[in-house]
C-alpha cells in the first residue's frame, strides 16, 4: 500500500488520506501555520490531522464567541475530540436518586393524586361518624374534634416540607435537562460547521481532480491530434 509522509507530524500515512494544503479553508491553515510556520500550499497532511485542526479552531471560535468555556462547553468539546455521544457521557455524569428523595418524590405524587383526596376524605367521614354517631360525643374525640385537629395539623406540617423537596427536586430536573438541551443542540451546532467544512473541503478536493483529469484528456487529444497530422502529412 503506498504511504505518504505529512509535513506537519512527518509521520506515514495512506495515500488515501493525504490532504493538500490547498484545499484547506483559510482559517483552519493559518491556524495550522501558527503551529508550523514553515507549512504552505505545496505541502500536505492526514485527515485525521486537518480533523484535529477543525476541532481546535471550533473550540477557539466558540471561547471568542462565548468567552470562558463553562464545564457544559468543555464536555462538548470532550465528546467532539473522543467521538463519544452526547448522551453517553450525560449517563456517565448522571447522579443516583438517595432514598430520602424517592421517599420525597413518592410522597409529593401521593399527596397530589385522587387517591390521596378520597381515601383522606373517607378516613375524616368515618372519624367524625365514629365519634359523633356511634360513641355520642363520648369517645376518645368528641365534638369539636380536638384529636383530629391535631392529627390534621401534624400531616399538614409534615407533608408541606416533603412536597416543597420534590418541587426542588423538580426544578433541578429541570435545569439539568435544560442544561443536556444546551449540550446536545451546541453539539449538533458545532458538528453542522464541521460537516460544511467537509463538503466544501471534498468539493474543492474534487475539482481539482476533475480540472487534473481533464488536463489529461487534452493532452491526450493534442497527442492524437498531432499523430493524425502527421499521418495525413506523411
Amino acid at each position: 500500500m503506498s504511504t505518504f509522509r505529512s509535513d506537519l507530524s512527518h509521520t506515514e500515512f495512506p495515500i488515501s488520506e493525504r490532504i493538500s494544503a490547498r484545499t484547506i479553508r483559510g482559517s483552519v491553515l493559518e491556524l495550522i501555520k501558527k503551529d508550523h510556520p514553515d507549512f504552505d500550499d505545496n505541502h500536505y497532511l492526514s485527515i485525521n490531522e486537518l480533523n484535529d485542526y477543525r476541532e481546535k479552531y471550533l473550540s477557539n471560535m466558540m471561547q471568542d464567541q462565548l468567552g470562558e468555556l463553562s464545564d457544559l462547553d468543555k464536555t462538548v468539546l470532550e465528546s467532539l475530540n473522543e467521538k463519544k455521544l452526547i448522551s453517553d457521557q450525560l449517563e456517565d455524569k448522571a447522579e443516583k436518586d438517595t432514598y430520602g428523595q424517592r421517599i420525597a418524590d413518592k410522597v409529593a405524587t401521593f399527596g397530589g393524586s385522587w387517591t390521596f383526596i378520597i381515601s383522606f376524605m373517607t378516613f375524616l367521614l368515618m372519624w367524625i361518624a365514629f365519634n359523633a354517631f356511634i360513641l355520642l360525643n363520648k369517645g376518645f374525640d368528641p365534638y369539636p374534634f380536638i384529636l383530629l385537629n391535631l392529627i390534621l395539623s401534624c400531616l399538614a406540617a409534615l407533608q408541606a416540607p416533603v412536597i416543597m423537596m420534590s418541587q426542588n427536586r423538580q426544578e433541578e430536573k429541570d435545569r439539568e435537562r435544560a442544561k443536556k438541551d444546551y449540550m446536545i443542540n451546541l453539539k449538533s451546532e458545532v458538528e453542522i460547521r464541521l460537516l460544511h467544512d467537509k463538503i466544501d473541503h471534498l468539493i474543492i478536493h474534487q475539482q481539482q481532480e476533475l480540472l487534473e483529469m481533464q488536463k489529461i484528456q487534452l493532452d491526450t487529444m493534442k497527442d492524437l491530434l498531432q499523430k493524425h497530422t502527421k499521418g495525413e502529412k506523411e
